[in-house]
């Protein structure tokens, strides 16, 4: 059986899109569901996977708290491969939370987790979306344990 990854929904533009409703003529736009789905969806992957969400914020607004929720769900999973769909202005900030939990604790040194997001919301057309998030599932299979921001063309080992 293929290993399996997890994708762990933290918020930021990735996810972001449209709210339905008549009273707000499509403005602005909120975190919703996980655009991983979609994205998922389009890929077709022959791999085993789930998706959780940790927090549905903007990574502008997240705190010390969210990160540790986030690191939480990624650390505490079963699965070994993690990817953090995550905003892209505090990426780094994450990252680094959850590069100190796996250096300081024993239990984490097999795992491999992977930031992405997007510059655009999924739903855009011209979004980076999938190409940060097929990055990120390479990356996750073939980088050894550790943590990693993948974005744009660049993986960056944490």
């Amino acid at each position: 059986m293929e290993t399996p990854i997890l994708f762990v929904q933290a918020g930021g533009s990735i996810d972001k899109g449209y709210p339905a409703g008549k009273d707000n003529h499509g403005y602005p736009l909120v975190i919703g569901e996980p655009a991983i789905h979609s994205i998922i969806q389009r890929l077709r992957p022959h791999f085993p996977w789930r998706v959780i969400t940790a927090c549905k914020k903007d990574s502008l607004d997240m705190d010390v708290d969210d990160r540790a929720t986030v690191c939480r769900c990624a650390l505490s999973a079963k699965e070994n491969w993690v990817i953090v769909t995550h905003g892209t202005d505090t990426i780094n900030l994450t990252a680094d939370t959850i590069r100190t939990a796996v250096n300081s604790a024993v239990g984490y040194k097999d795992k491999v987790v992977v930031l992405t997001g997007s510059r655009l919301p999924e739903q855009f057309r011209d979004s980076d979306a999938d190409s940060n998030v097929g990055m990120a599932i390479a990356t996750v299979q073939l980088a050894r344990p550790g943590v990693y921001i993948v974005l744009n063309g660049n993986v960056r080992r944490i």
